[in-house]
């Protein structure tokens, strides 16, 4: 037989058997720590990247001495990581600004508030406590492009990288930036600190041990929210369960809020750039219902359209068209769904991964900006946390895979797949998605795997699941299985 098939939920934890130890990408470098030169990230592979964006940061802005705001998460890997980037980049001529601990969406405000050429933040995100990547920044603090990334890779192994001669050696200057984000974020216009101090909450936190142990406490106490309980909150990088914020991992958290009886528990991923949350009776809010409410706060005071990847929940779109505005799909990927909010001029972004983008403060996924936005909202709602989400249109998604041969012509199959739905709206910016009156259904293909993701939601999970049942068995049967 030319395939095996798994359908099982798309975890971190079901894809850590594809042994990719070193991904090079157009957005970052990430991998695990140790092993061979370009097999893991190695030290020598450290440098060589940053080096390669250094250079074409220099190129970019014809000019060596550059300024370059560099932040971590907490993962154990972070303070070699961090001192390998700096000095490397102090080799290259370039200033460095040090954050330090921080989050990803910090190191994105501090790049602009610096005027600083670029950024990178070394963190591996979601993924377990083994790896770890750099993230690249534009002068914006936002993610640099594709054609520059893929420039940044040519330079990698090209041997064109110039260090400085000892005069020209750049220098490391440090400084913190959490009272300037949380300050920042004071300032939004649809942040009511007084309204959330009047809702006398009490909250939750798991930050997995690592930043956001130390900035959703303190961003929390700047709203005025006195009672909060706190469970794996030590920066230390010892991730106590799998970091990716889904709901088989938050039976700690959930556990907590119903002990201490708190209106809502708070959940951060390890860069705190995605949000999601816990109910008063311990169920889980639903990650893609974060973007959802947060956005359903926005339009109500600022109307405008929005934008979510094709991965992302129809709820989205259903309350844009609430508000009168329009809602577009994007290619999966931050950037992706960052260019089309500024082609559509979108007044809120993000993705189901509880990633929200708000222009207001910057065109990144901000989990500390999402908390401040969503917090306004349930503080004026004087609802329960259950009571908020089933105000919402009610959608269950269910996430399989197809793993494949290798050398399988995917993008062939999904083309004959697309053949057999002539009825359904169809989108092939990314795949393809079918869209239905009820559900819909996304096929995409991994760009480090040989697997097709199938992506499915409908009303209930029992229609989600079958709905993608019957799609995954169009594509075996269009393989001749």
């Amino acid at each position: 037989m030319p395939f095996h098939f798994v359908i099982e939920p798309l975890t971190l934890r079901n894809q850590i058997r594809i042994q990719v130890t070193l991904i090079k990408s157009i957005s970052g470098i990430r991998g695990t720590i140790g092993g061979h030169e370009n097999e893991g990230l190695t030290p020598i592979d450290v440098v060589k990247f940053t080096s390669a964006f250094c250079a074409l940061i220099q190129r970019k802005n014809n000019a060596s001495k550059i300024k370059v705001v560099v932040g971590r998460d907490a993962r154990i890997s972070g303070n070699m990581i961090n001192a390998l980037v700096c000095n490397t980049l102090v080799g290259m001529g370039a200033d460095v600004v040090d954050v330090g601990l921080s989050t990803t969406p910090t190191v994105e405000v501090a790049v602009p508030n610096e005027g600083a050429h670029a950024g990178i933040i070394l963190t591996a995100s979601h993924n377990p406590i083994q790896w770890n990547a750099l993230k690249l920044l534009n002068e914006k603090g936002e993610f640099i492009s594709a054609d520059e990334g893929a420039e940044v890779l040519r330079l990698a192994s090209s041997g064109e990288v110039v260090f400085a001669d000892v005069h020209a050696l750049g220098s490391v200057s440090e400084t913190s930036y959490l009272d300037y984000h949380i300050n920042h974020i004071l300032q939004l216009k649809l942040v009511d600190k007084t309204a959330i101090e009047a809702a006398n909450l009490r909250v939750a936190v798991d930050a997995v041990n690592s930043s956001g142990g130390v900035f959703v406490p303190a961003l929390l106490r700047a709203l005025g929210v006195k009672q909060i309980e706190t469970i794996h909150c030590e920066p230390n990088g010892h991730f106590p369960h799998n970091p990716e914020p889904l709901p088989e991992h938050l039976k700690d958290l959930s556990e907590l809020v119903r002990q201490t009886q708190c209106h809502m528990g708070i959940v951060v991923d390890p860069d705190v750039d995605r949000l999601a949350f816990v109910c008063e009776d311990g169920s889980v809010f639903g990650e893609e219902y974060t973007l959802v409410a947060v956005a359903d706060y926005v339009l109500s005071h600022n109307p405008g359209n929005t934008v979510s990847n094709l991965s992302s929940t129809r709820a989205l779109r259903d309350v844009t068209n609430l508000h009168g505005g329009t809602y577009t799909a994007s290619a999966v990927g931050e950037v992706n769904v960052v260019s089309a909010m500024k082609q559509t001029g979108a007044t809120i972004g993000g993705e189901g991964n509880g990633g929200i983008i708000y222009p207001d403060t910057h065109y990144g996924r901000d989990a500390l900006a999402g908390l401040a936005l969503f917090l306004t909202h349930f503080a004026k709602k004087k609802l329960t946390m259950t009571a908020l989400r089933d105000s919402y249109p009610r959608y269950e998604i269910s996430k399989n895979k197809i793993e494949l041969k290798e050398g399988v012509d995917v993008d062939a199959i999904l083309g004959k797949v697309q053949m057999l739905y002539p009825n359904a709206e169809i989108n092939t910016i990314d795949g393809v998605k079918f869209d239905f009156q009820d559900g819909w259904v996304h096929l995409r293909k991994s760009n480090t795997e040989p697997i097709v993701r199938v992506i499915a939601e409908h009303t209930n999970r029992e229609k989600a699941d079958a709905l993608a049942d019957e799609v995954i068995k169009a594509v075996l049967e269009v393989a001749g299985i």
